[in-house]
Formats: C-alpha cells, structure tokens, sequence
C-alpha cells in the first residue's frame, strides 16, 4: 500500500507521480473507515483529497503556509503532516481535533471553525511575511459556499491591491452544507462552463513567459480590458476587481493542479485559482447525498446509513414541527436560515411554505439585518442557527433589531456544549451575549413540549426580540406534567421544599433533577425550579426562594461571565435579600472537543460535581449561621 509510506510530514514528496492516483485512493478508503466507526466530516474531506495532495506536493510546507477555510476539510491534510495514526482518536476527549490546530501541528498555519475567515488570515500573513523581509507562500483555502460570507469580499477588496503573491484556492464544489443559493454560485457555474476561455488564456500566457519579456508583456495585457473575455466571460468578477484569475481546473486532477499552483506562484499580487471539485468523492452515499455526510455519526459503509440512531424526536425536531404548524394559523411567520436549512429544522418549513423562507448563505450577519427588515414591514421572522453561528452577528442584533424593538425570534439550536466539534462550535457564550442587550428577551425551555410553548408565546403573544435558547440532541420529554403557560418573566416551580433552592435553565433542569435526587438520598431538602426567563429574571420567584431557602443554586451551561447566575447575584445583592447564591456554570474560557457527558464531568458541570459543590458550600452556610449565633 503507497499509504503505508506516508508516517512523517512531506513523505509524499518521495513519491513517484504514478503513484498519486493510487494513495487518493487509498486515502479515501482510510477516511470512511476511520470516520464509519468514530463519526466526523465525510463528504467535504473526500472532495478535497486530490487538492490537499497537490498544494502538499507543490508547496514547501510548513514554511509556505496553508490556511483552511472552516477546516473541517483539513483531515487528508492531517494524513499528510504525520497524523494518520491519531484518526482513531478523532474528535474525542483528548485526541486530535476535527479541525486546524496550531498547538497540534505546526504545519497548521491558523486556527479555524467558522466560513468565510480564511482570505483574510492569509492576507495578514501575507502582510506580516513582506514586513519581516521573509520570502514563502500564502494560500488560503475557501469554498464556494463561504464567499457568501460578506468577510470574505471585505478580505478580497482588501488583497486586490497587493503587489506581492498570494494564493487563493476556490473549492468549488456548488455546496457549503446544503446546497448553495444566490448570485455567487451562479458566477461560478458560469465560470465553470468556460473551458474554452481557460484553455486560450493559459496557453497564451505560458508561451508569452517563456520568451525575453514575456513576463512584462503578460502584466500589460492582464490591464487590457479584453472584448473576448467579456464575451466568453461576462462575469469575471475577480479580474475586475484587480485579482488574476487561474481555472476553473479539475479538481481531482493532481498532476494539472500542481502545474496551475506553479504558474499561481508566480504572479505578483492576489490570485485566485478556481477548482472544481465533486463533494463526496469516490463514496457513492456520501456523492449522492452530502448534506448528510457533511458532519456525520457512525455509519455502515456497505449502505451508508448511520448507526445508533434514535428515534427520539430532538430538539430540532421539535421546532420543525412547531414552526410549521404555526405558520398554518399566521400568515405572517417567516424563517431564515444561513446556510442550515437540515440542521436547524427548517427543511420541512421550505417545503411546506416556500415563499415565505429564506436561505441566504453563510451570512449570518446578513440574516440579522434581513430579519429586522422583515419585522419593520410587518412580517414574524424566525432566525433558525446554531448558537456559536449566531456569535457573527452581535452588532446587528444590538443595533438592527433591538434598538428598534424589532419582533424578531432568534432560535437558537446547538446552544451550551456540543461535543467533538470543539471549542469553535460550543455554543456556550449566548446568554452572556445575548442578555447584555436592552429589549432582548432570552428564554430557554425545560424539554420539547416546553420548547413548542415558548416559540408559540413567542410568535402569537409577544412583539418584541425574543431568542430561544435550546440544546442539540433528543428532546427531554419528561416533566410533561409541569406544563404552565408561558408567562413573561415567570419561572415555574417543580418541586417546592425549604433550605436549598435549585434554579436550572433549560437543559440543566434535567441535572438539576438529577442532583436532587441525590441530595435527597443524603437526607436534605430541596427545591427545584425551571428558571424559562433568563432576561428578564423571574426577581419575585428569587423573593419567594429566599423567604424559606438558605441556598439558592443557579445552574446554567453557559460560561459563568455575564451568565444567569451573575444577574440572579447582582439583584439579590441590590435587594439586599438574605440569602447565599451560588453559581454553577462553565468556566470562563474554550472547551475542547469530546463526548458532551465527558465535557461536562471535566467542566464540573455534571450532577455528580454540582452535588460536592453544594454539600461544600452548605458547609459553609451552617458555618456561617453558627458563627452568627
């Protein structure tokens, strides 16, 4: 196997050519192996394999540097820079990251996680590289779906000027997660079929560098405004923009890319060289359906279905059906997603009501200020993401929908930890951004039923900002029986006892039970709460626990800066009320990627640590009250 001679960084360069096509091969077979018994990014890594290999090959890494875009796609990557026996510890508690990691590999150039972000990373080493006198290249990776991505073209304008190289390899493949929409991909399905016009151009220009100021007569052309490539190329955006254009190449061709990156190599100033690439590549399942291979779980790979799936509905689910059936009663309600339309539930919304929904890229920005537009005239947007998506778009939530009062409903999936995506994707920082906002009402639901009242309370009773904040993974469908109405600012008791209080939002209701149970078994008494308003608190829930409680408890899977938890602090320490707070939250910094149970173990947010931390502080309070008498 050519596989087994790749153990250490740069051992493809030992290869011979006629091998190139057999280790893609085999790199394939590794990677749905790997990923069919641990789970991870499938589709988008089977598309890149040949392109990984060709930058590997002509470029001199890690001294060139390399910068992925997202970087879930970095996996052949990884194979390439002595990684490969790490894959059976992919994305768990401890092992290699899914992702680019600079503390992991030195041949990771910059850290990434999120779309759109690479162009501009490149460019500032690009910058720090002509600065410092040094002398490597620049590439950057983005795919089609990222120049959605507004930064992205900030990052273009910005490079369009350079006078020195840099590289910008387009991944075309016509998707990001689902299928790409808008005038972007369009441009490049253009450009794509523009063959003939390629052909002419490079053939032309490598003839013209090879003769006695070849290179001086190419520049002067590259000013010329060509008839020819108007008509052939009506839509060459990026030449317009003052960036050279190299493509489209196929993608999957290894000996032709390494031939473009050479000739991309030489050009002073950006350039951009387009690859056409099919995502899913060489695995029947994952080329017929990529949005399901995107991010995927254990699968079997004679059939491609994934394994240990439950039936439950999850919370996405829950919302789904939701949504929709509120869209039957009110012909107002629209939703909006960036780029997710299958991973936030709004796949059967597009089927059901498409006019009224909207898919408008990597743009979450965009999105925002959308949302408030539709809102002014009248409409119920519904802003479907995941919560570390939504990070993107603070100024537009604080100046385009909440200095307005905007009725806007931001609903807010994968919220608090979601495991082996890590720490760019922990979802853990929305309630302390999201309540440092005037007129933003946060809620987080206890199970699913929960979650179809709150959006319903949302949408037909309320007119202002309202984010909903709720889990990734099955709804919890017990509790049922504790269902009443939604009420602004209401908390809703579960269990009422005296001495120590338990306040728990949305998810950590079920911990909460959980430690309850436990401090029972050791004979105390306690009371648990479902907090539903994390802004506005619920203050006069907070009043009543302090009357006949000594502790309250606050519980929350949110970092402990800015969380619930302060906000229940500062008003009993405003209200002068007697009583002792204390919060049980995330630490204040970046959780790796793992198994969520395992996270929350190591984060000390699981029953089992929560109850040492309120047996210790209940110590503390009998203390206290001795000390006192």
């Amino acid at each position: 196997m050519i596989l087994e001679k790749i153990n250490k960084p740069n051992d493809i360069k030992k290869l011979s050519p006629i091998e190139y096509n057999q280790l893609a091969d085999e790199i394939r077979s590794f990677l749905i192996d790997k990923i069919s018994k641990n789970g991870g990014h499938l589709a988008s890594n089977l598309g890149v394999v040949e392109l990984t290999m060709a930058l590997h090959l002509a470029f001199n890494l890690p001294q060139d540097k390399l910068i992925w875009d997202v970087g879930h796609q970095s996996y052949t990557h990884k194979i390439l820079t002595g990684r490969k026996n790490q894959f059976d510890q992919l994305r768990k508690f401890g092992g290699m990251s899914g992702f680019p990691k600079r503390n992991e590999s030195h041949f990771d150039a910059f850290d990434t996680g999120h779309s759109s972000t690479s162009i501009s990373a490149g460019l500032g080493l690009v910058k720090a590289r002509d600065i410092n006198d040094e002398h490597y290249s620049v590439v950057s990776v983005i795919g089609d779906g990222a120049l959605t991505g507004g930064m992205a073209y900030e990052a273009l304008n910005n490079a369009s000027s350079l006078k020195t190289n840099f590289i910008i390899v387009l991944n075309d493949n016509t998707m990001s997660i689902a299928k790409n929409v808008g005038g972007v991909p369009n441009m490049l399905s253009d450009i794509r079929s523009s063959d003939s016009y390629y052909d002419l151009k490079e053939n032309v220009a490598n003839t013209l560098y090879k003769l006695p100021g070849g290179s001086h007569i190419v520049d002067k052309l590259k000013k010329t405004k060509s008839n020819l490539k108007q008509m052939i190329l009506p839509n060459q955006m990026f030449e317009s923009m003052g960036i050279s254009y190299l493509g489209p190449v196929n993608g999957h061709d290894i000996e032709r890319l390494i031939k473009v990156f050479h000739v991309a190599r030489r050009i002073n100033g950006a350039v951009i060289v387009h690859v056409v690439t099919h995502k899913g590549h060489g695995y029947k399942p994952a080329e017929r359906n990529p949005a399901k291979f995107h991010g995927i779980g254990p699968f079997d790979i004679a059939t491609g279905k994934e394994l240990d799936t439950s039936d439950k509905p999850t919370y996405s689910d829950v919302f789904s059906e939701s949504i929709c059936r509120i869209a039957k009663k009110d012909k107002n309600v629209v939703a909006v997603t960036a780029a997710m339309p299958d991973g936030t539930g709004l796949h059967k919304f597009s089927k059901w009501f498409p006019d009224r929904f909207f898919d408008v890229g990597i743009a979450e920005e965009h999105a925002v200020t959308f949302s408030a537009g539709m809102a002014a005239g009248g409409l119920k947007p519904v802003f479907a993401v995941y919560s570390s998506f939504l990070q993107r778009a603070y100024d537009q939530i604080l100046h385009d929908v909440c200095i307005q009062h905007l009725h806007v409903v931001f609903a807010i999936d994968r919220a608090g930890l979601v495991g082996s995506d890590g720490e760019t994707h922990q979802g853990i920082f929305d309630l302390s951004f999201l309540t440092s906002i005037p007129n933003m009402t946060v809620v987080a639901p206890k199970n699913g039923n929960e979650l179809s009242a709150m959006l319903e309370f949302a949408l037909l009773n309320f007119n202002s900002p309202i984010a909903i904040r709720y889990p990734r993974g099955a709804a919890f469908d017990g509790l049922e029986e504790f269902n009443e109405p939604i009420r602004f600012a209401r908390s809703e008791m579960i269990y009422e006892e005296s001495d120590i209080a338990l306040l728990a939002v949305g998810n950590m209701v079920v911990t909460a039970l959980e430690v309850r149970d436990k401090l029972k078994e050791k004979g105390y008494n306690v009371s648990v709460v479902n907090a539903r308003f994390v802004k506005p608190i619920d203050k006069d829930m907070i009043n009543r626990l302090a009357d006949n409680h000594r502790l309250i408890v606050t519980m929350e899977e949110n970092v402990l800066s800015g969380g619930f938890g302060e906000s229940v602090c500062q008003y009993v320490n405003e209200a002068d009320i007697s009583v002792k707070v204390q919060n049980i939250a995330l630490p204040d910094d970046y959780v790796e990627h793992g198994n969520v149970n395992i996270l929350r173990k190591e984060q000390g947010v699981d029953s089992c640590s929560i109850v040492t931390k309120v047996l210790n502080c209940w110590a503390n309070v009998l203390n206290k009250d001795k000390n006192y008498e």
